[in-house]
């Protein structure tokens, strides 16, 4: 008797952990359900019509299906999505989120100085072998950052030179970097910026010119003649060239090429490059497109639009008038996007440097209110960018059998007020998490750029931080030092106290640096700390510098093919 009633209490609790074992909280400790049910929510697939009280389910990463009256299997996790909207997760068509970024010196801060040739070839800033999914830094804390707030896949890039290295399209969540890679190649980016270049060839537009259309056609003789040699062994060999191979592949693949211009004569000039380079293009920059729709719908080239609008520097001398062609182009440059979508050119955003996801859909919604659609602003950072990228098969819309990246918010997208509640990536859950703000409104403005002072291990160090406020005192900038660029991560003011936090290689290693302190209107005091190590610092306000002028890309006036 003994025994059989053990064997009736082993079965009883048996069977209490099996159905603990089915629940989400068990589910949970033990790795995600095989099935996700966002059920009876409004969705907006973007390749299609709006539905309300419909249900998504996701399985292994996939969208399975998507309906009113689906089967929803008993495995699978549900998530009441009454009062939710559904859309596709959000895509940075440009940035180097989930890369490290270089290390500068405090001299070339800002500047986009090339790197130093490399390889048997002397070629200033050009290593077009490096690729953004070789150099995934899961350390990148922008990754947290922009995925909470609603983006889910990025092209990111290679910074600094003329052809700084291949773009990887990247989701925002894996256990190990491959887990991120969509596409391994999916752009090949050029810079043509000659400022602060210094002296060397060449350091000129004319010259930066010169140089890329050269190193084009190298590439294209470097495929004619390994195409001779494979047909004539006894031809003389071709000497191996890295920039050269590396392009080559680039041309005979017809990868794209993302080609800088920003204002109306820099656009005109981009638009005769890719017949001259013999590429397939794409334009970045694009803020005074508002004059040129047309002509680039003509050439049917895509375009990337910075969406850091330009504005006047925070301290600019209040004295110092900009002109009538600046004020005109500050307040247009958002109307861009407009022009384009009417002209049926295919247009994507980009962050440009913005600090924070929110600043990039604040950006966007300008453009809404200067006209245009918002379901067109939607398709922007969404499918048009993976038809851009050739990824749209996989990303980009809500439609069964792609890859389940969606944004769940409760309420319209552009709306100020609408929270994200829960963000999927490969089809994993992720909600949110706020920092708590605190309670007392900040007494002053900490916006502006700062001059910041502090002492290391290393010797007196000196970095600028450029820092901007809300009015509830979150703090959003980046800090820029011999280390690299630093995105503040979180930050905020209450009374006269700040903190933020940025995140920047400290020897080699992705390290969290907390600035904490007081402020007045023209100066700030505290301490700079890292895991094992504090420091204090001051921070000033450097003299008043000029309004400022149109963003500097491929090409200055007046300069020549």
């Amino acid at each position: 008797m003994r025994i059989a009633s053990f064997a009736k209490c082993f079965v009883a609790v048996a069977s209490v952990l099996v159905c603990l074992a089915a629940t989400p909280a068990a589910r949970a400790q033990g790795g995600e359900p095989p099935y996700f049910a966002i059920r009876g929510a409004k969705i907006v697939p973007v390749s299609g019509a709006v539905t309300e009280n419909t249900t998504i389910l996701i399985s292994r990463g996939v969208i399975n299906a998507i309906g009113r009256d689906l089967k929803i299997p008993d495995e699978a996790w549900i998530i009441d999505g009454k009062g939710l909207t559904v859309y596709p997760g959000l895509m940075d068509s440009f940035t180097d989120i989930g890369l490290t970024a270089p290390a500068v010196g405090p001299a070339e801060s800002g500047t986009h100085k090339p790197l130093p040739a490399r390889g048997p070839e002397d070629r200033p800033g050009t290593t077009p072998w490096h690729n953004a999914a070789d150099e995934i830094n899961l350390s990148d804390k922008r990754i947290e950052t922009w995925r909470n707030g609603g983006f889910t896949t990025v092209l990111s890039a290679p910074k600094g030179g003329f052809f700084p290295g291949q773009a990887a399209i990247l989701n925002l969540a894996g256990e190990r970097s491959g887990d991120m890679v969509v596409k391994y190649v999916a752009a090949m980016p050029i810079n043509l910026h000659t400022s602060g270049f210094g002296s060397g060839f060449p350091d000129s537009l004319m010259g930066a010119l010169a140089y890329v259309r050269q190193v084009w056609m190298d590439a294209d003789w470097s495929t004619r003649a390994d195409a001779i040699y494979v047909k004539n062994v006894r031809a003389e060999r071709p000497r191996y060239d890295r920039t050269a191979a590396s392009l080559a592949v680039a041309l005979k693949e017809h990868q794209v090429v993302l080609i800088p211009a920003n204002n109306a004569m820099e656009l005109r000039r981009s638009l005769e490059l890719p017949d001259r380079w013999k590429v397939k293009a794409v334009i970045y920059g694009g803020q005074m497109a508002y004059e040129t729709a047309a002509e680039i719908a003509a050439k049917k080239v895509p375009v990337l639009v910075n969406a850091k609008w330009p504005e006047a520097d925070k301290d600019a001398d209040p004295e110092d008038k900009p002109s009538l062609r600046i004020l005109r182009f500050r307040d247009r440059a958002p109307s861009a996007p407009v022009t384009l979508a009417k002209a049926n050119v295919k247009f994507a955003f980009y962050d440009g440097g913005l600090a924070s996801p929110k600043d990039v859909l604040k950006a966007v919604k300008k453009s809404i209110d200067a006209g245009l659609p918002a379901d067109a602003a939607l398709r922007s950072l969404t499918l048009s960018p993976a038809e851009i990228f050739g990824v749209s098969d996989r990303l980009g819309s809500i439609e069964v059998g792609k890859i389940a990246n969606l944004v769940v918010t409760d309420g319209d997208l552009f709306e100020e007020k609408t929270k994200i509640k829960m963000i999927f990536v490969d089809g994993r859950k992720f909600e949110p998490h706020e920092p708590e703000k605190p309670k007392d409104p900040p007494k002053g403005d900490i916006s502006g750029k700062w001059k910041l002072a502090f002492n290391t291990p290393d010797g007196a160090e000196e970095a600028t931080a450029d820092l901007s406020m809300e009015k509830d005192g979150a703090i959003t900038g980046t800090v820029t030092g011999k280390r690299g660029v630093g995105t503040i991560l979180n930050g905020y003011a209450t009374t006269n106290k700040f903190s933020f936090t940025i995140n920047i290689p400290v020897e080699g290693t992705p390290t969290d640096v907390t600035f904490t302190g007081t402020f007045d209107a023209t100066s700030l005091k505290g301490s700079l700390s890292v895991p094992g190590f504090s420091t204090d610092f001051t921070g000033t306000k450097p003299s008043a510098s000029p309004a400022s002028t149109p963003p500097p890309t491929a090409f200055a006036a007046g300069g020549e093919l």
